[in-house]
């Protein structure tokens, strides 16, 4: 299996874990990127891009992200509350009037990107080329009732937090979640991420394998009944990961339909160094860019929730203002970090301390909610490498 790319001295060893894990066979296509005080000092990728045809991991490779769009998504929304032009603290319907349907009218900005508002799911029935539509799912969003009182408890807004905070970003800035990101931080920064994947850029993008994309009607009986009391379409977990029914299916994570709409909690589409670079202008500057200042940054990763998240499983889960915070379950970087996780493994990273940004993406997905042994066995040796 060939690794390519680089690590700047001292770094080494993050080189020989990425290379350990595919020889230990729990990667199939992977990248694995870090920056430090504002430089590039890790950018490594290998393996298979797509089983069916064999084409390899490469440079300029892409792959669906899935929930570590959701860290993107709340810098663009981060960045408008620097501003000046978004209070969290306001009404959603200072920006979006018509989101005050179903006694909804006074639930607060924040209650979006921390998770609280009571809105994981839809109860109306929505199709896939709905959901894409966009209006359709604000729609029926707004008309939505809370499933618990907004502000009582926390649960994981797995596909509308996208929705949610992405019509508020909308409502704000006037545009949608993808082009706001593109010409506020991915063009500034000269990234290869998309929320929303412009056709030309399809050929690039590595298959999904496993996990999600796994077919129900290939398990056996007893792993069908196991993912069924974890993730079945009666459970809170399920209802989140497919609201309104408009997300059934594995193959639709891998279709064109898929990549060039914006789903800005689950389908965005990039590299390693990309996000790595993007979490790293957070936390300080990359080529003269600062996405957040100090002060909005830390008023963004103030942990905004307490207590189990009901929807993750009544895991010890937390947020900020859209970023998943140290907890009991995520022990990674310092206890200022925070990031996203994706489903399947990936994640961005960033600590403001030791001044790092990271991004792994993969295509063998593995089943923690909150990464795996690739990414944390990656960045801890970062960690070494600067200790």
């Amino acid at each position: 299996m060939t690794i390519d790319g680089w690590t700047a001295p001292g770094f080494e060893k993050v080189r020989d874990t990425f290379e350990r894990h595919f020889a230990d066979g729990i990667e199939v296509g992977a990248a694995f990127s870090a920056y430090h005080q504002g430089r590039a000092v890790v950018d490594l990728w290998g393996g298979i891009a797509d089983q069916e045809t064999g084409r390899t991991w490469d440079e300029d490779t892409v792959i669906v992200v899935f929930s570590t769009t959701k860290g993107a998504t709340a810098i663009c929304a981060n960045r408008l509350v620097q501003e000046g032009r978004l209070d969290v603290n306001a009404p959603v319907t200072d920006y979006w009037p018509e989101f005050g349907q179903a006694a909804k009218e006074h639930l607060p900005v924040s209650f979006l990107l921390s998770h609280q508002a009571g809105l994981a799911w839809v109860d109306d029935s929505l199709s896939f080329d709905e959901a894409l539509a966009w209006d359709p799912m604000i729609a029926a969003l707004a008309r939505q009732a809370p499933s618990w009182e907004p502000g009582t408890m926390h649960g994981y807004h797995a596909i509308t937090f996208g929705y949610l905070v992405g019509e508020v970003i909308r409502r704000v800035s006037g545009r949608s979640v993808g082009t706001y990101f593109r010409e506020e931080v991915g063009d500034p920064l000269g990234l290869d991420f998309w929320i929303g994947l412009p056709p030309k850029e399809e050929p690039r993008v590595a298959k999904l394998l496993d996990g999600l994309t796994t077919n129900r009607a290939d398990m056996d009986a007893a792993t069908r009944d196991a993912m069924d009391a974890f993730i079945g379409p009666d459970t809170m977990l399920g209802k989140a990961l497919n609201p309104g029914g408009a997300f059934s299916g594995a193959e639709l994570w891998n279709s064109s339909a898929f990549y060039a709409a914006e789903v800005p909690a689950a389908n965005g589409i990039g590299d390693a160094r990309s996000i790595a670079r993007m979490y790293a202008a957070t936390v300080g500057e990359v080529d003269g860019i600062r996405l957040l200042t100090a002060e909005a940054l830390s008023a963004a990763t103030t942990q905004r929730t307490t207590g189990p998240n009901r929807v993750l499983l009544d895991m010890d889960i937390q947020f900020g203002l859209g970023f998943m915070l140290p907890s009991t379950v995520i022990q990674l970087g310092g206890p200022n970090s925070f990031g996203h996780f994706g489903a399947g493994g990936s994640v961005g990273w960033g600590d403001p301390d030791a001044e790092f940004g990271f991004g792994y993406v993969m295509n063998r997905m593995d089943v923690g909610l909150a990464g795996d042994e690739r990414s944390s066995s990656l960045i801890n040796a970062c960690y070494a490498a600067v200790a």
